[in-house]
């Protein structure tokens, strides 16, 4: 999958600035990551089913993910962060 700009819906930003400072860094980390190579492993990149059907998502760590939406034209909206609880 190839990333050449990701956008941010109000979701994401109001959730990624409720984040513990220590998952931040990680967050960061992982965004600068998927930009370079979304299919690095430590990513865990996979494509939801169901109810997030067309949604994506990726590790953060063990207990943080990231959902986005892969739009046109290698165009990313990030619409979630947070604990796996998310995808409920």
């Amino acid at each position: 999958m190839q990333v050449k700009e990701i956008h941010y819906n109000e979701t994401f930003e109001a959730q990624f600035l409720n984040l513990p400072k220590s998952i931040w860094k990680k967050a960061c980390k992982c965004e600068r990551l998927f930009r370079e190579n979304s299919f690095h492993p430590s990513l865990r990149l996979h494509k939801l089913r169901g109810k997030l059907d067309g949604l994506w998502s990726i590790s953060i760590d063990m207990k943080y993910r990231l959902i986005f939406k892969p739009l046109d034209d290698g165009v990313i909206l990030f619409v979630s962060i947070g604990l796996h609880a998310i995808y409920n």
